[in-house]
C-alpha cells in the first residue's frame, strides 16, 4: 500500500468525524456584517485542540477592526513544524460570510444534511475548507512518514471586506511568512489567477424640497440616475475588452446598492449609491479608479436639473481596492502536485485557469508568496449556492478534495 493509499483510507476512516466537525463549524454564525467573528473563532480552536492542534489567537486591536467596518476578529494561525529544510506551506480559509438573506429551505446554521449534501451559509464557502484542510495534515501526520518543512493553519475572518485585517494583517505584522499557499477554493479546478475588484461610495447631492413646488429644489434621485446611465454606457465599453486568462472573460461594473431620499412628499436632497468594479488581470487598478471617476464628475456637470434649478454635487470614497491575483514563477511545483492528484482521485484533468471572483490569495502574491485556490466545492459557485439561499457542499466533494491536498502535501514535504 502506497503513502498515497494510506491517506485515503485514514480519511474515508475519519470522514464521519470530519463532517461533524463541520457542521460544529456551520452552527455557530458569522455574518459580514456586522463581522462579529471572534467568537467563531475561539469555537474553532477548541475543536482543533481536541484532536492536537493548539490554534495561535490573535485578535486584531478593536480600533481598527472598528474602524473597518467590523465589530471583532480573531484570526488563527496553527504551525506544524516536522523535518529541517523543506518549505512551509500555508492553507488559508476564512470563517466570515455574508448574511443568510431570503428563502431558506434549510435553517442557515442547522447543517443539516440531505441527499448527501451538507447545508448552511459557509459550508462551501469557506468553513469546508477548514474542515478540508484540517483533516488533510491530521491524514498526513497519521503516515508518521519522514518530511522536510512544515505547514500553517491561516483561519482569518475578513475576507468578505477585502482580507486586510484577515491574512493583510498577520503579513503586515509579520506574524506569517510561509513559502506557497493554498486557499479556499473548489475541487474542479485549480485557480492560478483572479479580477481584482474596486469598490466606491458615490453620493450625491441635491437641495431638498417639498413635492408640491419641486421647482424649488434640485433632485438628488434625477441627478443619480443621470449619473448611472453615465457608467451603465461605460460597463458596455467593457465587453470590447478581452483578457488572456483562461477563465476570466472582460471587465464588469454593478451597482449593488442604492439609498436616499426623505419620504414620498419630498423631492430628494441626497442618494447614495455603490458601485463594484471588476478588474482583469490586465487593467491597472489605479487608471481604472481614475476612469471611474472622471466618467462620475463629467456625469454630475452634465446634469441638466429640470426648470432651471442647482446643479449636483458628488462625493465618491473608495471602499475597497482589491487588486488581481497574478501567477508568481514559484506555484508551478503547487499547481502540477494538485493537478496531478485530483486526476487520481477524481478521475479527470482537473484545470489551471482564471476566475472572475476576488480572494485573500492576492495578498499572499503580493507579498511575494506562490499560491493558488484549491478545496471543497463544486464546479461552479451557482452549484454551491454561494451568497445565495441554501448554499450547500456535497460531502463527496469534501472527502475527495481532502485526499488530493493530503497526498499533494506528502508530495510537497517529503524529503528529498
Amino acid at each position: 500500500m502506497t503513502d498515497h493509499d494510506k491517506l485515503d483510507a485514514w480519511i474515508d476512516a475519519h470522514f464521519d468525524e470530519q463532517v461533524r466537525f463541520l457542521q460544529e463549524l456551520v452552527r455557530v454564525p458569522t455574518d459580514t456584517p456586522p463581522g462579529h467573528n471572534a467568537p467563531h473563532a475561539d469555537r474553532t480552536a477548541e475543536l482543533l485542540r481536541a484532536f492536537g492542534f493548539e490554534a495561535e489567537k490573535h485578535p486584531v486591536p478593536a480600533a481598527e477592526v472598528q474602524a473597518h467596518g467590523l465589530q471583532s476578529i480573531t484570526n488563527l494561525v496553527v504551525r506544524r513544524r516536522y523535518g529541517e529544510g523543506g518549505r512551509t506551506i500555508a492553507l488559508n480559509a476564512h470563517g466570515d460570510v455574508v448574511p443568510p438573506g431570503e428563502g431558506w429551505r434549510h435553517d442557515p446554521y442547522g447543517a443539516q444534511i440531505e441527499d448527501g449534501f451538507l447545508y448552511g451559509r459557509a459550508a462551501a464557502v469557506s468553513k469546508g475548507d477548514f474542515a478540508s484542510f484540517s483533516f488533510a495534515v491530521r491524514a498526513l501526520e497519521s503516515l508518521q512518514a519522514p518530511l522536510a518543512g512544515g505547514i500553517e493553519l491561516h483561519f482569518t475572518y475578513d475576507e468578505e471586506f477585502g482580507g486586510e485585517m484577515g491574512p493583510g494583517w498577520l503579513l503586515r505584522n509579520g506574524i506569517t511568512r510561509p513559502d506557497l499557499l493554498v486557499a479556499a477554493g473548489f475541487s474542479y479546478e485549480v485557480v492560478v489567477a483572479h479580477n481584482g475588484c474596486l469598490q466606491l461610495e458615490v453620493t450625491v447631492h441635491g437641495d431638498m424640497s417639498h413635492a408640491a413646488i419641486p421647482d424649488s429644489g434640485t433632485d438628488a434621485l434625477q441627478g443619480a440616475a443621470h449619473i448611472l446611465q453615465a457608467l451603465y454606457r461605460l460597463n458596455r465599453q467593457y465587453l470590447e475588452v478581452n483578457s488572456s486568462v483562461p477563465g476570466i472573460t472582460h471587465p464588469y461594473l454593478n451597482v449593488g446598492w442604492i439609498a436616499g431620499g426623505t419620504n414620498t412628499n419630498v423631492v430628494p436632497g441626497k442618494v447614495a449609491f455603490k458601485l463594484d468594479r471588476r478588474m482583469v488581470p490586465e487593467e491597472d487598478p489605479e487608471q481604472v479608479e481614475q476612469a471611474i471617476r472622471a466618467t462620475i464628475e463629467a456625469a454630475a456637470g452634465t446634469f441638466d436639473p429640470p426648470r432651471g434649478g442647482k446643479g449636483i454635487r458628488v462625493e465618491i470614497r473608495r471602499i475597497l481596492l482589491a487588486r488581481a491575483m497574478v501567477p508568481l514563477p514559484g506555484n508551478r511545483p503547487l499547481v502540477e502536485a494538485l493537478q496531478r492528484n485530483a486526476l487520481a482521485v477524481f478521475g479527470e484533468a482537473i484545470p489551471a485557469v482564471g476566475t472572475p471572483l476576488y480572494t485573500d490569495v492576492r495578498l499572499y502574491t503580493e507579498a511575494g508568496i506562490p499560491g493558488v485556490t484549491y478545496g471543497a466545492g463544486p464546479r461552479t459557485v451557482r452549484e454551491s449556492n454561494a451568497k445565495r439561499a441554501d448554499e450547500r457542499l456535497d460531502l463527496e466533494d469534501l472527502r475527495r478534495a481532502t485526499k488530493v491536498i493530503a497526498r499533494t502535501l506528502r508530495d510537497l514535504l517529503a524529503q528529498p
